[in-house]
């Protein structure tokens, strides 16, 4: 039988997430927040959510608290996504590549990347747009989840999920499963190899030293207020290069906050 979550506690653990993650837990999620970590108490035995958020916030407790941020954290993605963005990005690759043939880098933050779909689809636009051009490319793929991260590092998906991949890239870029793998697929080395996982929390400050050519952050501040995500969006326009691109959600809008991106059209801004 799950704990009562008295609303004492649920105040406690939503400020915490709020202050030290950016995840706005408002009144409405008390019962999700309640289903995800109820199984949290009955795994390590915790009296009450008073006592396992006691445990999570003590030194002791960091595996657990990366946890509970784990099944607090929603992760929805595909490949190709909004497809648009993609159509977009690939447009605006020569432009960025072209001015960076002098000493070939060319930088990718796709923060909040989840299972690694949304990674793994821009590493594949980028390798269709350059067309073996010497560039040396390389995309950062943060998310706060560890678990999401796990899988996305592993690069194994099933069938269901490749299926908004034209053929011709999922034959090009991809490994058939064979065997115990029978309906599964797998990312080809020289797509990983351009792709660097991390876990880092978006409400820190980037430990980024060079700036990057564009930011894809789609669908991850609806979990934030306004006030957080004024500062997130301020500080992605810190971490781009002069010209720079910045990849929203559709369903997101800088709209009503104090930023200086130069708005390009919906969902999509330039420094």
């Amino acid at each position: 039988m799950t704990a009562e979550l008295r609303d004492i506690d649920f105040g406690k653990i939503s400020r915490f997430v709020y202050e030290k993650y950016g995840i706005n837990l408002h009144a409405g999620k008390k019962e999700l927040v309640k289903a995800r970590l109820g199984k949290r108490l009955r795994d390590g035995n915790f009296r009450s959510f008073a006592e396992y958020f006691r445990f999570v916030t003590k030194k002791e407790g960091a595996d657990e608290l990366t946890v509970m941020i784990d099944s607090l954290s929603t992760n929805l993605t595909s490949f190709f996504r909004e497809d648009a963005h993609f159509h977009r990005f690939r447009k605006i690759i020569p432009g960025m590549a072209g001015p960076l043939s002098h000493y070939g880098r060319l930088r990718i933050w796709c923060a909040g990347c989840s299972t690694g779909e949304e990674a793994y689809s821009l590493a594949m636009t980028l390798k269709e747009a350059l067309n073996g051009q010497n560039i040396d490319t390389q995309i950062l793929a943060s998310d706060i989840s560890t678990k999401v991260l796990k899988t996305a590092m592993a690069g194994v998906y099933p069938n269901e999920r490749v299926k908004n991949i034209p053929n011709s890239l999922l034959r090009k870029y991809f490994q058939i499963g064979q065997e115990e793998w029978e309906g599964y697929y797998r990312v080809k080395k020289d797509i990983k190899d351009i792709i660097k996982f991390m876990r880092f929390n978006l409400m820190e400050k980037p430990p980024f030293n060079n700036p990057f050519d564009s930011i894809f952050c789609r669908n991850v501040m609806i979990y934030f207020d306004k006030e957080t995500q004024e500062k997130l969006i301020n500080r992605f326009y810190d971490c781009l290069k002069k010209d720079g691109w910045l990849f929203i959600g559709h369903s997101e809008s800088l709209t009503g906050m104090t930023h200086p991106f130069k708005y390009v059209e919906p969902s999509v801004y330039r420094k």
